[in-house]
């Protein structure tokens, strides 16, 4: 059962900790940080190019957010994939914006094709540009409903053999033909920056102490939804809801 699969997850994290490494973006650092420490995982926020391949070595998993791209972090990001796919790591992607400029589009597919993410999280205007179906995208912000990228994610997925993430006011799960989605949260997420990259990050540390990356995805988008609901209870508006949504991922972990 979900309730089953949930806790022995949030069990896990607490036991073991796992060491989440994060090659992401300017933007999201400390939100993604602070969301992955609540939840019981510990996260290292490395990029330079110097170290990604040692700190990936060490890692139970890794999360690449190409929010804010630059050549030096592209570099990055490639060391870091490769080493984790000849260490058998986890890895989830985030192609955030992919398809608003030719150099963001090139970089995602080209990452996606060299390394295969074990989970790639998107919304829908970004899993249908990944997929190659449309680049009709508005910066990082979706112009298309979740629902209206499953076919595109069900390519995507098997074309690369993972699991394709579509986040929005519905979450879907797909690995190949099996499709489940996660109708909880709140509509104050959308007016928060970053509750996807933090998705993308609780992705990482789920996938890492549970080999199934479906249901890993599926309870980590599960965590979200059920902190999100938690939070907008108790919150005024979208800077009281950043502040509650950590507290509700630290309530979720010590109450399970």
């Amino acid at each position: 059962m979900m309730i089953d699969k949930f806790n022995t997850i949030l069990k896990e994290l607490h036991r073991k900790s796992p060491l989440v490494h994060n090659i992401t973006n300017y933007v999201v650092m400390n939100n993604t940080a602070n969301a992955l420490l609540a939840v019981g995982a510990s996260p290292v926020m490395a990029h330079a190019i110097e170290e990604v391949e040692d700190i990936t070595s060490i890692s139970s998993s890794l999360v690449v957010n190409m929010g804010t791209l630059s050549p030096k972090w592209v570099e990055a990001m490639e060391l870091a994939m490769q080493r984790a796919k000849e260490l058998g790591k986890p890895i989830v992607f985030d192609p955030v914006g992919v398809g608003a400029s030719k150099y963001r589009t090139e970089t995602a597919l080209k990452l996606t094709d060299s390394f295969t993410p074990s989970v790639i999280r998107g919304n829908a205007s970004e899993i249908m540009a990944l997929a190659q179906i449309s680049n009709s995208t508005k910066g990082v912000d979706s112009t298309a409903d979740s629902k209206n990228a499953i076919s595109a994610a069900q390519a995507l997925s098997a074309k690369l053999n993972n699991t394709i993430v579509i986040s929005g006011a519905v979450d879907y799960i797909i690995t190949n033909e099996l499709i489940d989605k996660v109708t909880s949260g709140s509509p104050i997420m959308a007016k928060v920056t970053g509750m996807g990259c933090t998705a993308t990050s609780i992705i990482g540390a789920c996938i890492a102490v549970d080999s199934d990356y479906h249901n890993a995805a599926l309870c980590a988008m599960e965590i979200m939804g059920l902190a999100a609901n938690i939070a907008e209870k108790k919150s005024a508006g979208p800077g009281s809801f950043q502040m509650n949504f950590i507290d509700a991922l630290h309530q979720i972990q010590t109450e399970q």
